[in-house]
């Protein structure tokens, strides 16, 4: 089994000493300590720096986090290393239980590109032009989003959730590359598109991936939907998170070009040693602003209590609350909180 010492060595993305490491393995043993005191878990996202993925109980992406956080049976407290709409979800789909964020700075640019107010009046204005209207959110979206919205998709599953909808008009939220990568594989549907992106997948252009492609022919490349179109054309894959974890371990290929945030290949350098991870990839400012400190601080403190209101003012389209979601997973409910409430998200 692998040392802190020797995974981290693998990391490209910081440069850790040996102190750090003797640091990180001191801040493990207090969080671990009081994980048990306040019988808490910790979840956390793929992009987070590798120091608190290491001591994370569970890893993954944001529906794959929602989907453990719905299965929580025994842990009094959920402390989710991720961003802001990432915890309104566990706490979504975990009312009675405490969700902590370790750092009230990481937001995200995407999500808090489509405003609540604005999507309403959106709504209203395209229903006029198309009475059969859909609204179909990533779950990179708020909570009052959400209660906006018909059905919740990801990133690996939005073609899918688009083509079971009977609805031939669709108003994706937020994600205009996410939206045109769907409106290329359901041709049938007239989708159309938030003018939302994610700045650190917008940053990635084709000539960066060509330049790298043209050293070295032989790169399996991996892109995430959120990169632009001209970027997602020249992948021999375009996959979730979850996905790209997936398709590096169980395909024959030895080395890969990584097209997403550099969190991911991080993890991947960790747990899949034997291959060769480049990094197509820029840091996102919001998933690195949490520190293992902070994350020790949460728990010692008890800060910061993520929550969702009960009703989202206002949120005359659907009547509903931010509380009212169901979430799918291989067509079964798991979990619902009202059930009148429309809205599903589904993997």
């Amino acid at each position: 089994m692998s040392t802190l010492c020797e995974e981290l060595s693998r990391v490209k993305t910081y440069e850790y000493t040996a102190e750090d490491v003797v640091e990180f393995e001191a801040l493990h043993e207090e969080i671990r300590a009081l994980k048990k005191e306040r019988n808490a878990i910790i979840v956390a996202h793929n992009y987070y720096r590798p120091e608190i993925l290491k001591v994370a109980d569970f890893v993954g992406d944001s529906l794959e986090l929602a989907l453990m956080a719905s299965n929580v049976k025994d842990a009094d407290i959920i402390e989710f290393c991720g961003v802001h709409f990432m915890a309104e979800t566990a706490k979504i789909v975990n009312p009675s239980r405490l969700v902590l964020l370790p750092n009230l700075l990481a937001g995200c640019q995407l999500a808090d590109s489509a405003p609540a107010d604005d999507l309403r009046a959106r709504i209203a204005e395209l229903k006029k032009e198309y009475p059969d209207l859909a609204v179909v959110s990533y779950v990179n979206t708020t909570a009052a989003v959400k209660a906006l919205s018909d059905i919740i998709c990801t990133s690996a599953n939005a073609p899918k959730v688009v083509r079971s909808l009977p609805n031939k008009n669709i108003l994706f939220v937020p994600d205009r590359n996410l939206a045109n990568f769907v409106a290329n594989q359901v041709p049938e549907k007239n989708i159309i598109p938030w003018d939302g992106f994610c700045y650190v997948h917008q940053q990635i252009t084709p000539e960066e991936i060509d330049r790298i492609r043209q050293a070295d022919p032989e790169l399996e490349i991996l892109v995430h939907p959120e990169c632009r179109p001209d970027v997602a054309k020249l992948a021999n894959a375009v996959l979730s998170t979850s996905g790209m974890v997936r398709y590096a371990k169980e395909k024959p290929a030895k080395r890969f070009l990584v097209v997403t945030e550099c969190g991911l290949t991080d993890r991947l350098a960790m747990e899949v040693p034997e291959k060769q991870f480049l990094k197509g990839c820029k840091l996102c400012t919001f998933m690195k602003v949490t520190t293992l400190d902070d994350v020790r601080d949460s728990l010692k403190y008890m800060r910061y209590e993520i929550e969702v209101p009960a009703r989202c003012g206002g949120c005359s389209k659907r009547q509903g609350s931010a509380l009212c979601v169901s979430l799918w997973l291989c067509g079964e409910k798991l979990f619902t909180t009202e059930p009148q409430r429309n809205t599903e998200i589904r993997e």
